[in-house]
């Protein structure tokens, strides 16, 4: 079962990051950008957020599970958090402190006219 727009609105707008965080839509799925980093999927309307030391200690306890089959595991998050305004956004800025900034995409190649 593929997430429901609905679904990722609920959670962009109860992170109340005001337009930092934004999903994207990828393979009926989405991922969760923030900084420019993926924080978290989206998948079948279940929030998973990427591991971290930080976003370990913020939790009271870790379900670990794959977002989809060939996934790595992923710390799913229950209502509990996904409730708690305050608490998501901090999981959220936290995982994305302790992420790597993304990786500088290559120029492209300027085509060649015949």
């Amino acid at each position: 079962m593929a997430s429901t727009q609905i679904y990722v609105d609920e959670i962009c707008q109860r992170a109340n990051l005001a337009g930092q965080l934004t999903a994207k839509k990828m393979f009926g799925e989405y991922a969760l950008y923030l900084d420019g980093k993926i924080v978290g999927l989206i998948c079948d309307n279940q929030l998973y957020l990427k591991p971290t030391e930080a976003g370990r200690r913020l939790l009271s306890s870790v379900v670990e599970q794959a977002p989809y089959p060939g996934a790595k595991p992923h710390f799913r998050l229950g209502d509990e958090v996904r409730h708690d305004t305050a608490q998501l956004q901090h999981l959220l800025v936290v995982t994305a402190d302790a992420l790597p900034a993304p990786k500088a995409k290559p120029a492209k190649r300027p085509t060649k006219k015949a």
